[in-house]
């Protein structure tokens, strides 16, 4: 972390499942896949730190020369504005998050007792995706219902994607010379699932994201905004219940549920250029919400000084954010249509003489919960 040089990068796919395999990009940038049978999370790290300490793929030699593990966690509630040193009791804190975050707790909790199982003695750290919006007031996280269900459930606006926000935003105004703790920015993470986040002067003032990651955006498989009165329409009228209902605006709404065909961004775009209607209807269902928030996060803050895109879909597809950005030129930038081409890069795609900037960022979540692991170590 002295240079914050990567000494290699992966991932475990398909974890208890038919297929499960281990990708590896070394140093070099040589990239290597292990194939074999994953049956749990314990299997997969495991798998991790045999290739991470293997002579032949490998970047260390020993496990000894693990300071700290850093972990990504979904859901910290009320309870976790910050990143923290994992302990029992932090574990414990975390248990009682599962109920907000049933699909995605539970994994993030398995790996951190992976950790504890297979080298105990190095010591981790959680970084939260909801922490970086615990700075929303309270007009902007609650929701208009009965109060007492805030106060017996925490039903309230806790808001995703929260450590690409925060790394983009601060990335952004490196980028463009603005002050970060006097800046009014707009950050949109769109990829399969997305977000929008309000910053203003460092802090997260509103999010597109709610109580669940179904609110807010056109998603890959998720439906975003929801009139509630429409939820108990089709319950009634599909005869269904609460999981069948969450299964559809979870996993077959969104593109996916427009279009017919994929949840694929990319699918999407090869249908519209094919001429099919339903995935033009998408691909505009999806810039005009993206649109929409930007408007409205404008006015939440008096202004904006910098529109920031990440993500899958943010970094790399020129036509979604030529499709958002179009119609919103009264804000005070000009779309530069070249610089809009390129894909994967830090790069600047409004017009140097526009006032108001619009900026690619890729994300890098990793590299922030690495600098928070680290900190929060030597601090210990």
């Amino acid at each position: 972390m002295e240079d914050e040089s990567l000494l290699a990068v992966g991932l475990v796919e398909k974890v208890g499942m038919t297929g499960s395999y281990l990708q590896h990009k070394k140093e070099s940038g040589e990239k290597v896949i292990f194939e074999g049978e994953i049956l749990d999370h314990a299997a997969g790290i495991e798998y991790v730190l045999g290739v991470l300490t293997s002579e032949k793929h490998g970047c260390i030699k020993d496990l000894k020369e693990i300071d700290a593990v850093g972990h990504r966690v979904v859901h910290g509630g009320e309870r976790f504005n910050s990143s923290v040193f994992i302990t029992d009791e932090v574990v414990e804190e975390m248990q009682k998050c599962i109920d907000l975050a049933p699909l995605h707790n539970p994994p993030n909790l398995k790996g951190i007792e992976a950790i504890s199982t297979l080298i105990p003695e190095v010591p981790q750290c959680g970084v939260f995706d909801t922490a970086f919006h615990q700075t929303m007031p309270e007009h902007a996280y609650m929701y208009a219902l009965p109060y007492k269900l805030y106060e017996k459930y925490g039903i309230r606006r806790y808001g995703f994607h929260g450590t690409s926000h925060r790394y983009v935003s601060k990335r952004a105004c490196e980028i463009l010379g603005l002050d970060y703790k006097n800046s009014k920015l707009i950050t949109c993470h769109i990829g399969n699932g997305g977000s929008i986040a309000a910053v203003l002067n460092g802090e997260s003032i509103d999010t597109s994201m709610g109580f669940t990651p179904v609110e807010g955006l056109v998603m890959g498989t998720r439906c975003g905004d929801l009139d509630v009165g429409a939820v108990t329409y089709i319950m009634e009228k599909e005869q269904i219940g609460i999981k069948s209902f969450n299964t559809l605006a979870n996993k077959h709404s969104g593109f996916l549920g427009i279009s017919g065909i994929s949840s694929d961004g990319r699918d999407i775009r090869k249908g519209v250029l094919n001429g099919d209607a339903r995935c033009r209807l998408a691909t505009d269902m999806f810039n005009y919400r993206v649109k929409k928030y930007i408007g409205a996060y404008t006015a939440a803050m008096g202004g904006v000084d910098a529109i920031i895109f990440t993500g899958g879909i943010g970094e790399n597809a020129c036509h979604h954010r030529e499709g958002i950005c179009t119609g919103l030129e009264y804000m005070g930038f000009e779309l530069d249509h070249e610089k809009n081409k390129e894909m994967g890069e830090e790069v600047l795609i409004s017009t140097e003489d526009s006032k108001v900037k619009v900026i690619v960022v890729p994300t890098n979540e990793e590299l922030v919960i690495a600098r928070d692991t680290i900190e929060i170590i030597r601090n210990k």
